[in-house]
């Protein structure tokens, strides 16, 4: 028997909108066989909706979209184009659907082979570095995921998927093989050799670089592409796809959570607050609202949210008390 999820769910996912345990609950709904048809009509649903707001592309080709996503995990080799005719139509549904519009998880129903896409993710206050098949190092900030394929062959570019945020530091190959990483945002980030880092959340993608030379390439083909340079940040908001922001900043802040720390230099309290939640999964509140106006400079500990609550008190001045998933901040 198919399961409920209602319209509004599976649009709030799309767009990038989704809780997390929402967006698990669309995922797993997608999954199931017994929700095709109804996937389907969403799926129309939902391009006749981004037809209507301007910003809808041709629909691809099914069959063709699920070779390029075989090719982009890795797996064109190993599973042959005769088996692709004999998908089940839910399962290659499940991988456009969440694969294209949603951007954030590649859901692969067919057999286990050699070469299946490794995913990881970190949980609250968790800081995890793996190594990828190149040499190249990722380092995850809390509350995010990783995909890339087992293996990458000479002649494709290595490719990576990030939903939440992650540090690079990418190995130059001999015969200058492109890494690309991608996002649910609306631009790619390419690199030879480089260390950066790349953060979605919150209908928010950046990109900061702090070596070497990156290319952002922007989903819409109008947008000429941007070439950072070091110290230097772009960012996008969804709601604004066409506007970014490309300015320097001090690009060691943007990375000190690498090393387990949080820099702050004349930061708004909202912006802490957003920092906590993405680390930690607590929510913030504020007793006095004359709190938002305020902002902090300096360093605190990762960690240990307890003594980072504490380092907070001694730092700011201002009172911190812990609840079950919430933490109050009121003047002192």
């Amino acid at each position: 028997m198919a399961t409920s999820l209602s319209f509004e769910a599976y649009l709030r996912y799309c767009r990038q909108q989704a809780s997390p345990a929402e967006a698990r609950a669309v995922r797993a709904w997608l999954a199931n066989p017994a929700n095709a048809q109804q996937a389907q009509a969403w799926l129309s649903q939902y391009a006749q909706l981004l037809e209507q707001e301007g910003e809808a592309e041709p629909m691809p080709d099914f069959e063709a979209v699920q070779q390029g996503l075989l090719v982009q995990l890795g797996l064109a080799s190993t599973v042959p184009r005769r088996k692709l005719r004999r998908l089940p139509y839910w399962a290659a549904a499940a991988v456009l659907l969440i694969g294209l519009l949603a951007g954030s998880t590649w859901l692969w129903q067919a057999q286990p082979a050699p070469g299946r896409p490794t995913e990881l993710a970190t949980h609250n206050g968790e800081l995890r570095t793996v190594r990828l098949p190149d040499g190249s190092s990722v380092t995850l900030n809390a509350n995010s995921t990783l995909r890339y394929a087992a293996t990458w062959p000479a002649s494709a570019p290595r490719e990576v998927w990030v939903d939440g945020e992650a540090f690079f530091s990418v190995k130059h190959m001999p015969n200058s093989q492109r890494f690309r990483v991608h996002t649910a945002g609306n631009f790619t980030v390419e690199v030879l050799g480089t260390k950066f880092t790349v953060y979605r959340r919150h209908a928010q993608a950046r990109v900061v670089l702090l070596s070497g030379k990156v290319r952002v390439d922007f989903d819409d083909r109008r947008q000429p592409d941007v070439l950072l340079k070091p110290g230097e940040l772009l960012q996008t908001a969804d709601a604004r796809p066409r506007q970014f922001v490309h300015q320097a900043v001090l690009a060691p802040k943007y990375a000190a959570w690498t090393e387990k720390k949080m820099v702050f230099n004349d930061t708004p309290i909202a912006e802490l607050a957003t920092q906590l939640r993405d680390t930690y999964g607590v929510t913030v509140v504020m007793t006095d609202p004359a709190l938002s106006q305020k902002t902090i400079t300096g360093t605190v500990p990762l960690g240990d949210l307890d003594l980072l609550c504490r380092g907070l008190e001694a730092s700011f001045h201002f009172k911190v008390t812990r609840q079950p998933g919430r933490i109050l901040l009121a003047p002192r």
